[in-house]
């Protein structure tokens, strides 16, 4: 097989081809320019008109490609959504920024992430690079409630929205947290546990004390106290649930099942029952929150609350729309989570009915 090939420095036949334009495919649907280029627009709802058809098979006919950045510059946007997350190695940062770029794709958008950790300071310098790119928008999923973010973005008129947190201030796109973390601890009560301890997470943030709020209703409906001891904040990570857990544990030893306010802190749960020689579910009942893609592969598959992370991107990106849009009327947007059931709970009536065997059985056989 003989490959030709062409040196860079060979004069070539400069071949002229012609760009197809929107006036084009205007002239070829027989319509105006405004309406062709208002049903070409990816960011408006799609037309099923006679005249819309026509101009989107005139549009393949002729090979028109639209022209993101002359299209940007003729309205003043850029088509562009930034993102701001603490971090990305964070598995609930990492599906929500996949969400809200998938959502960004499916409106004609790009969405850019910037990474801040928990310093301000590094928050307001990746706030200032995002804005510096002429991001239409930001959608922030910064955790502090104590956050001066969202006030000063209000106070210079950019528009923003709040992810998976609130400030009750900004708009926000959110889980019901606060049903979510009732759902969970209702599952633990209906299995006929009372003694739940919750690992809500940190104070500062909105989903831990949405959650624990859950939380302590369920308590209160089935007339269950909660001692003080069955309360541990903490972070937000696999290390910050295994100590907490194994503190609690440690502390109030008959607790038998632990509602953690992630599904992190509660992998950091099993890990610290399995030190304490605490079998799961046979002697403690772990529920998760999130429903992240590991939970359901664990050797003891992780009973979670799911969370809807792509209706919580498309609400975000709504949300924003309509800011940019002058809509004076914003609605926050509330999406309805899941209980995921799963082997890491289980009742305590058949665990006692467990114990109660082995113990028959040790009878039977000598055995202290």
């Amino acid at each position: 097989m003989r490959v030709a090939q062409l040196r860079c420095d060979q004069p070539t036949r400069r071949h002229t081809v012609k760009t197809v334009t929107l006036k084009d495919v205007a002239a070829a649907a027989g319509v105006s320019i405004s309406t062709a280029s208002r049903i070409l627009d990816e960011r408006l709802p799609t037309s099923r008109s006679a005249s819309a058809k026509r101009v989107r098979e005139a549009a393949e006919r002729l090979g028109y490609r639209r022209d993101a950045a002359a299209s940007a510059l003729r309205r003043g946007d850029t088509g562009t959504v930034g993102v701001l997350v603490p971090r990305l190695s964070d598995t609930v940062m990492a599906l929500l920024f996949e969400a809200i770029f998938s959502a960004a794709a499916a409106r004609g958008l790009f969405a850019l992430v910037s990474v801040c950790g928990d310093d301000s300071a590094a928050e307001a310098h990746a706030v200032d690079s995002l804005l510096a790119r002429r991001v239409d928008g930001l959608v922030l999923a910064t955790a502090r409630l104590d956050d001066p973010l969202p006030s000063s973005l209000r106070e210079r008129g950019v528009p923003h929205v709040l992810a998976l947190r609130t400030d009750d201030i900004s708009p926000s796109s959110v889980c019901d947290d606060e049903l979510g973390g009732y759902l969970a601890t209702r599952h633990l009560l209906d299995l006929g546990h009372t003694k739940v301890a919750v690992l809500p997470g940190p104070d500062f943030a909105s989903t831990a004390r949405q959650r624990l709020a859950g939380y302590r209703r369920a308590m209160a409906e089935a007339d269950v106290p909660v001692p003080e001891a069955y309360v541990r904040h903490c972070g937000f990570g696999f290390t910050d649930g295994s100590a907490a857990a194994t503190a609690v544990l440690s502390e109030a030893p008959g607790i038998t099942a632990v509602f953690a306010a992630n599904d992190s802190l509660a992998m950091g749960t099993l890990s610290a029952a399995k030190t304490l020689g605490r079998s799961v579910p046979k002697d403690l009942s772990v529920v998760g929150y999130n429903d992240t893609p590991l939970a359901g592969q664990l050797t003891v598959p992780l009973t979670t609350v799911r969370v809807p992370f792509d209706l919580i991107a498309a609400g975000a990106l709504d949300l924003l729309a309509a800011q940019t849009s002058g809509d004076s009327q914003v609605v926050n947007r509330v999406a309805t989570p899941t209980l995921i059931p799963r082997s890491s709970s289980t009742s305590l009536a058949r665990r006692r009915m467990s114990k109660s065997g082995r113990n028959v059985g040790r009878a039977l056989s000598g055995r202290p």
